[in-house]
C-alpha cells in the first residue's frame, strides 16, 4: 500500500488535530498514513532532546522521507513563517536533495495561527521552498472544493489550516476538518497514479 508521510510539530495541539484530519483524507484515497513529529529546539537541542517522544507520534527520520510515496508538512506559524523545530529538521535533508530522493514525489501543507491574520498564507508558501527546491509536485486545495469559499475559519489555496483564537483546546471547525481531508486526499490520490509500484504489483 502506498504510503504518505504526515510529518508534523504541534505545540498546543491545534496542528496535530489537522494532521489528524490529513491523515483521514489520505485513507479515503486507499492510501496510508505514516505519522511523524520532530522534537523541539532550544540552544541545546542536540543532547537534551529525547530518543523518543512522551506522547504522539514518534520522532521522523531521514529514512521516513525516502520510503514514503507523498509528504504532508504541517506546523504552527512563527512570525508568518513554519516553527524552528521543522525547518531545523528539513534543513538536515541536504542529502537528500543531492540524491533526489524526494524529486517526483507529492507534497502538501497546512498551518494554525492564533489569529485570522496571523500569517496562515505566508507560512504554507515558507513551508513550500524547500519541498520545490527538492523538486516535489506542489499539491493544493481549488476551489472547487466547496468549502474554501464557505470557511470562516482556516482554509485556502495553499494548503489546509486553522484558526485557533483564544480557545485553550483546538476545535477544528466542520470547514476546516472537510479541507484538511480534502489536502490528505489529494496528495495520496497523485502519489497512488504516479507511484511505480501502483502499476506492477
Amino acid at each position: 500500500m502506498v504510503e504518505i508521510l504526515v510529518l508534523y510539530y504541534s505545540r498546543k495541539g491545534a496542528t496535530a488535530e489537522l494532521a489528524r484530519h490529513v491523515c483521514r483524507g489520505v485513507e479515503m484515497a486507499g492510501a496510508q498514513a505514516r505519522v511523524r513529529t520532530v522534537p523541539a529546539v532550544s540552544p541545546e537541542n542536540e543532547p537534551s532532546a529525547p530518543e523518543i517522544p512522551e506522547r504522539g507520534p514518534p520522532y521522523a527520520t531521514y529514512a521516513d522521507l525516502t520510503e514514503c510515496a507523498g509528504l504532508i508538512l504541517g506546523s504552527p506559524t512563527r512570525f508568518g513563517n513554519m516553527a524552528a523545530p521543522l525547518k531545523y529538521f528539513l534543513d538536515g535533508t541536504s542529502g537528500l536533495w543531492l540524491s533526489g530522493g524526494l524529486a517526483g514525489k507529492p507534497a502538501g501543507v497546512f498551518t494554525s495561527t492564533q489569529t485570522m491574520h496571523g500569517g496562515q498564507e505566508t507560512t504554507l508558501l515558507s513551508m513550500m521552498l524547500p519541498l520545490l527546491h527538492h523538486g516535489m509536485y506542489i499539491v493544493g486545495i481549488p476551489y472547487t472544493e466547496p468549502a474554501l469559499t464557505s470557511t470562516h475559519g482556516g482554509g485556502s489555496p495553499y494548503g489546509a489550516s486553522h484558526v485557533a483564537g483564544s480557545e485553550s483546546s483546538p476545535r477544528l471547525a466542520a470547514d476546516e476538518q472537510s479541507l484538511a481531508q480534502v489536502l490528505g486526499r489529494r496528495v495520496a490520490e497523485l502519489a497512488v497514479r504516479i507511484a511505480p509500484s501502483s502499476s506492477s504489483e
